[in-house]
């Protein structure tokens, strides 16, 4: 019994000595502090209640409508994001094709042309930054099919395209159908 009492006390001035008071209240500080943020962290909240899980945080599925036009527009897989790069317009209060209220469209463009799985036809994009409120931060895109180096910025998706507006401040990105690009 009388070692296990010297290992004790060995042990509780080994603890003493190597820490203070000051670091013990920080570490409990630290604990509750951090349980406490536990409830905010998405993925919990996303736990907590699965009808509000999807891809993007509070942006839920949509979808065109029309057959014609497949797919999910709130998706960065949605085929007419096919060079997009940037903030999806759809996540952000606007469309595909048009830009949120209090944004202003871009008239200098990237263009693209991607593959509609619907009728398996190529079709010209014009993807048009919004411009005038700072960055939407919602559904970020980046995919570069067809990019092409700088040698060539009219096809080359890296560039603020905010020109030409009032505001050279970005928000987001759509994609606007042009036509049906010639088999060549």
């Amino acid at each position: 019994m009388k070692f296990l009492d010297k290992l004790t006390e060995k042990t509780t001035r080994k603890i003493a000595h190597k820490s203070s008071r000051r670091g013990f209240l920080t570490k409990i500080g630290t604990v509750v502090v951090g349980t406490a943020v536990v409830p905010l962290l998405p993925v919990y909240r996303a736990h907590a209640n699965p009808a509000s899980a999807s891809k993007y945080p509070g942006v839920g599925a949509q979808s065109t409508g029309n057959p014609q036009d497949p797919g999910d527009p709130t998706s960065c897989d949605y085929w007419r994001y096919c060079a997009i790069d940037g903030f999806l317009c759809s996540c952000c209060g606007g469309s595909a094709s048009s830009c949120p209220p209090g944004t202003e469209m871009s008239p200098i463009t990237w263009i693209g042309t991607c593959q509609n799985p619907a009728d398996n036809r190529n079709y010209i994009i014009s993807y048009n930054d919004c411009c005038g409120r700072s960055s939407c931060g919602r559904c970020l895109c980046n995919r570069n099919e067809g990019d092409r180096p700088m040698i060539r910025p009219q096809l080359n998706n890296d560039i603020n395209w905010c020109l030409g507006t009032e505001s050279q401040i970005y928000n987001c990105s759509t994609a606007v159908l042009i036509g049906v690009a010639l088999d060549g």
